[in-house]
């Protein structure tokens, strides 16, 4: 018999359930957010006919990197498989499984391919606070044409799914690296001063471009086209600075294209979300015509991403143009913290309490209330009144639906959790849908 009076509790030594740096759990409230932000980038992506495919969590490392730069393979998580005993790897981005997918699974399927994806990547980041090594990405891919339509379209449903979000003040800085190379390749700058030069214009810093100029022998025509491209950036006026200085025949062309994807984005009604930047030097080693990102206001990195990338199918083996963008998820869930719409994506709309100790009705209650497109649960738990509204509360439900009580006459009474208003109704007003009005009313003082 255990001595209750003399005895002392054993100190638990609780095991270390820390995460990784750079990895995090996202509960109830976090995870419905961002299901609300993948759900209206998903239903653009429905709209403009594109078809979602789910890609693998793991691939065989060797078969990943063919679809990758340097800089990719640089941040991607490896190890033995020891069933096959060959390399694995955690994807760092999805596009170049869907090039092995288009290239591999539906290289008999007419053109265009159309897909979009949404899942999670991992890439090795710096020891920094704030940086996630996980990525979650919404993108499309379109996979079959070269044409300035293409180019467009991904801009144009980049803009809508922003709107669709709920942004205002928002900016697509589109570029066209074959501008940028056919400057480079005229100068006859190689390795690495042609590296230096490319940071420098990346960064707009025109005194360390005239640092590599002054270093190096470049043609007259290429200094002064280098000299220029820093200040490239604008609106569309842009196009004619660039015109009266450059005189290659590659960034000639490259205007040209640019010109003829911003003609088709002005049916599209974007242009006043548009500005431009020519030196944009990202995306050199991959893409292969026109670049974008997209900007919100009071973030300091883009939301979105994309441009073409007509060699990457070729890797592995099936030579198709494509361009596509993605969404950082995350990202954009930072951008929209506090926006009503997103906040009103955490919540349910009823927690049904039983009065009786027969079930019957309350379950056929939240069978009625499913039936007409609301979220119900039932507290199980028995507990008083005030306990279980206070469970409504705290886990917000907007609503806590009162089933069997006296005072309702035999009916509902309906509990709004913020403000503790009351709305009575029969069985029958309950089959009619009684409760719409005091729902939406809810919903709108969120």
């Amino acid at each position: 018999m255990v001595d209750f009076q003399n005895w002392t509790p054993m100190t638990i030594t609780k095991p270390d359930i820390s995460l990784p740096r750079g990895v995090s759990d996202f509960l109830p409230d976090a995870a419905a957010k961002i299901g609300y932000i993948e759900g209206r980038i998903r239903r653009v992506f429905e709209l403009w006919g594109f078809r979602r495919i789910i890609t693998p969590k793991l691939e065989y490392e060797d078969v990943l990197s063919i679809g990758m730069g340097e800089e990719l393979k640089g941040r991607t998580y490896r190890f033995d498989d020891r069933q096959s005993g060959r390399l694995l790897a955690f994807p760092p981005d999805i596009t170049p499984q869907v090039a092995r997918i288009v290239a591999t699974r539906l290289n008999n399927w007419p053109l265009p391919h159309r897909i979009s994806y949404s899942g999670r990547v991992l890439r090795q980041t710096e020891i920094q606070a704030g940086r996630s090594r996980e990525i979650f990405q919404s993108g499309v891919e379109l996979i079959g044409l070269d044409s300035p339509e293409a180019d467009a379209e991904m801009v144009a449903m980049a803009v809508e799914a922003l709107q669709g979000l709920g942004f205002d003040d928002f900016k697509i800085d589109m570029g066209q690296v074959e501008f940028c190379r056919g400057i480079m390749a005229a100068s006859g700058l190689q390795g690495q001063p042609l590296h230096e030069l490319q940071q420098a214009v990346s960064r707009k810093d025109s005194s360390a471009v005239a640092r590599v100029l002054s270093a190096n022998s470049v043609p007259e025509a290429s200094h002064r086209e280098i000299s220029a491209l820093p200040r490239l950036f604008g609106g569309r006026e842009v196009l004619d600075d660039a015109r009266r200085v450059v005189t290659n025949s590659r960034s000639l062309a490259a205007l040209d294209n640019l010109c003829q994807v911003l003609d088709i984005l002005e049916i599209h009604g974007v242009s006043d979300r548009l500005t431009i930047d020519l030196g944009e030097t990202r995306g050199l080693e991959y893409h292969t015509g026109i670049t974008f990102e997209g900007f919100v206001s009071g973030l300091g990195e883009p939301v979105c991403s994309g441009g073409r990338y007509d060699n990457l199918t070729a890797r592995y083996g099936f030579n198709a143009p494509a361009t596509g963008f993605t969404f950082n998820v995350l990202s954009l869930l930072q951008a929209l913290q506090h926006r009503p719409e997103l906040e009103a994506s955490t919540t349910r709309d009823f927690l049904l309490f039983n009065r009786r100790d027969d079930r019957r009705e309350v379950l056929k209650v939240a069978h009625l209330l499913r039936s007409q497109g609301y979220t119900a649960a039932r507290d199980i738990i028995r507990r008083d009144y005030d306990s279980s509204l206070e469970y409504a509360r705290r886990m917000n439900f907007r609503c806590m639906l009162v089933v069997g009580d006296d005072s309702a006459g035999g009916g509902c009474r309906a509990v709004r959790t913020r403000d503790g208003r009351t709305l009575t109704l029969t069985m029958e007003q309950l089959q009619q849908n009684g409760l719409m009005k005091f729902i939406e009313e809810s919903q709108g003082d969120e």
